[in-house]
């Protein structure tokens, strides 16, 4: 007897060239994302909007469990602001990123004006960690993280949930890959934090 399994097929966001036709403000982007909530919107570089459906649920209680952990950490060390996958944050190069998760030291992050945190803080996290669903495009992924790295990010974590891998980029370093690694620790930036991946697997 043969079973019919649902095929599950990478989705790829779709992009959507504004410029120069419509010159988006960062006020008017801000607004167009909160009109628009049930989708992920990103803007690259070059002034183009990347939209993506919801994640599937699965996906998002494992970035849950993983925020989770974050949030604990980030609690008990005091010396950063953590951040989950909703908030934006404008790069020196004028993109607006969502990672699945963020870091950023506390002085750095009360050293920006209280407005201007309301909407996309113009600020590059020193951490971010994106986690890859059975959906997402790996490429993609792997050209933000780099993309992060290039404005500033110490250090990130691509966790290929498909793939049981772990990327780790940080500035001026070839990216080092992890095959199922137990945990994520022993990071200079982030000491004393340890990331139990079983609960993200």
């Amino acid at each position: 007897m043969t079973t019919n399994l649902p095929v599950v097929t990478e989705i790829v966001p779709i992009v959507l060239q504004l410029q120069p036709a419509i010159a988006m403000t960062d006020n008017q982007f801000y607004d167009f994302c909160q009109l628009n909530r049930d989708f992920r919107i990103e803007r690259n570089a070059v002034g183009e909007l990347m939209i993506m459906p919801p994640t599937g649920s699965e996906s998002d209680e494992r970035n849950f469990n993983l925020v989770g952990q974050l949030w604990v950490w980030t609690k008990q060390d005091g010396t950063g602001v953590g951040f989950g996958s909703s908030g934006g944050f404008t790069l020196p190069n004028g993109a607006v990123r969502s990672p699945d998760a963020a870091w950023i030291k506390r002085t750095c992050w009360e050293a920006i004006p209280a407005q201007l945190r309301k909407k996309f803080a113009p600020i590059c996290p020193e951490f971010v960690i994106e986690l890859r669903s059975e959906t997402d495009n790996l490429r993609i992924l792997q050209d933000k993280i780099q993309e992060y790295i290039d404005n500033g990010t110490q250090l990130g974590w691509l966790i290929d949930r498909k793939q049981r891998q772990v990327f780790i980029y940080r500035p001026n370093i070839t990216v080092e890959v992890l095959d199922n690694p137990k945990t994520l620790s022993r990071e200079p930036l982030l000491a004393g934090f340890v990331l139990d991946l079983s609960q993200v697997w």
